[in-house]
């Protein structure tokens, strides 16, 4: 009798397994369900929360350093302080003044996300604009499902700062995904052999990693890829491998200063071959002729007249970025009042966003989706 069940049991597997087949739903089917294509709502409390009174000035958290001449975040501070100022210029939030609130130190693993967690439960900050890339992002971010408190990104395209589904963050920038593909679509439509130099900085491995989903999209394989551990000394050695490798196309991959160093000695080596970049190309004052880029965006010409003005000299993308990160908390702040769970539901609405460097329009996960167009420095 057990031997016949069991049989019949099988019987009824097999036949289950070929009709499944037959379908084409075996080994095709898509995923099961997609986290991203679900748009992240807080269903939480705080909305009913009064608005405190005896608001002297209105703070918003920044996560960076407060220094217009910083190497690194000097001009998206820039950017977010001439914001700031246009803000209270036209007149605050119902005549109180907005104030930008830094928490930043040379160690922002310790010290900086320190001082960033006292502005969140101890200094009554209604939102965070930062950090100034992937890396400190991820450390803002941390904080938020505690403090239910907006976090609008104004830089870092990094995908993976939105894997946690917390839908408390907002990305100004393009991300990754969308510029990686761009690139690796231009690779293909080229079809020429092509060669990755990539830095070992977060921001690199994170791009690196949606370019290689979209090389395994578009069915394609470098035929060399190499990592740089951001050495000026180990230069030479890149270039001499990129000569044997006897390739049409290089894709550099760094921040913006290892990015011009690089490019600038593929071109002294003699190499003749096509050159792309990341976003922070840029970023780069030294003339890069021929690199081919993802845009960041072509800035308003009045911003970047009044920019000019303010400070002397042009603006770059993360300037423009930062501004418009300030915009955006200030109008959420305007239209929900003081009260964090409605603020981010403000910044959510607002989209599309008409950015001083481009639309800024959020993705079910609160990512800007806008399409990334390649331009070549000239």
């Amino acid at each position: 009798m057990f031997r016949r069940t069991l049989e019949s049991a099988c019987g009824v597997a097999i036949l289950l397994i070929a009709a499944a087949a037959g379908s084409g739903q075996s080994n095709n089917a898509g995923p099961y369900r997609d986290p991203r294509a679900r748009t992240l709502e807080y269903n939480g409390p705080g909305r009913d929360e009064a608005e405190p009174r005896d608001v002297r000035e209105v703070r918003i958290g920044y996560f960076g350093p407060a220094d217009v001449s910083h190497p690194e975040g000097g001009e998206m501070w820039a950017g977010a302080s001439m914001a700031l100022d246009e803000a209270n210029a036209g007149g605050g939030y119902r005549g109180v003044p907005f104030r930008l609130d830094p928490a930043w130190t040379d160690d922002p693993w310790r010290g900086g996300v320190a001082k960033l967690a006292r502005l969140t439960y101890d200094d009554a900050v209604w939102a965070i604009i930062g950090g100034i890339d992937g890396a400190t992002t991820h450390l803002a971010e941390q904080l938020l499902p505690k403090a239910l408190l907006p976090l609008v990104n104004p830089v870092a395209g990094d995908r993976s700062v939105h894997a946690a589904g917390v839908p408390w963050v907002f990305s100004c920038a393009p991300g990754d995904h969308l510029q990686a593909a761009a690139i690796v679509d231009r690779l293909k439509a080229k079809g020429e052999s092509f060669a990755i130099i990539s830095a070992t900085d977060h921001d690199s491995r994170a791009f690196v990693k949606q370019m290689n989903l979209a090389i395994a999209r578009q069915r394609l394989s470098p035929a060399l890829h190499v990592e740089w551990e951001g050495r000026d000394e180990d230069i030479a050695g890149l270039v001499r491998r990129i000569a044997s490798a006897d390739v049409r196309a290089v894709v550099v991959i760094a921040p913006a200063r290892g990015a011009a160093g690089i490019v600038t000695a593929l071109r002294k080596s003699g190499y003749t071959g096509r050159v792309y970049g990341g976003m922070s190309i840029a970023r780069v004052s030294a003339p890069l002729h021929g690199v081919i880029f993802p845009s960041p965006g072509d800035l308003k010409r009045d911003f970047t007249v009044r920019f000019r003005t303010r400070y002397g000299r042009e603006p770059d993308y993360t300037a423009a970025y930062g501004y418009d990160a300030v915009q955006i908390v200030v109008a959420a702040v305007r239209r929900a009042g003081l009260n964090r769970a409605r603020i981010r539901d403000e910044i959510r609405a607002l989209s599309p966003i008409q950015g001083v460097a481009g639309v800024i329009e959020w993705d079910p996960a609160g990512q800007n989706r806008r399409a990334v167009n390649l331009v070549e420095a000239p």
